[in-house]
């Protein structure tokens, strides 16, 4: 599964090519073992918990926003139902701590929800 998300970033243009780089390197370096597979035609972890796609000017960063409350929510874009984003347009913007946060947030609170 490596091979075809290695594919997936090395195709896209620049700076959406190296903002995918650093954010998947944050995601693995957080989360040492995490499920990374192709689903929906895009990087995915944590069997859909979380996942990457780079759109023509940005990257979002999606998260499974089940069991997170509504003020928990607003720490995140997009008007989704069951997933919402972070968007990143530069690397100057990408937020390490931030990203590791909310992807532990999530992480938390699903994994106590199905225990």
């Amino acid at each position: 599964m490596t091979e075809q998300i290695n594919k997936y970033i090395e195709k896209q243009k620049s700076p959406q090519k190296e903002i995918c780089q650093q954010m998947r390197c944050i995601i693995l370096r957080a989360f040492p073992g995490i499920e990374e597979e192709m689903k929906w035609g895009v990087p995915t972890y944590a069997k859909g918990k979380f996942y990457l796609v780079a759109l023509r000017d940005h990257v979002n960063l999606g998260f499974s926003i089940e069991g997170i409350s509504k003020e928990q929510q607003k720490r995140f874009e997009g008007s989704g139902k069951t997933i919402k984003t972070i968007a990143v347009s530069s690397i100057k913007e990408i937020d390490e701590n931030e990203i590791v946060q909310l992807m532990r947030l999530v992480w938390e609170t699903q994994k106590s929800k199905n225990e």
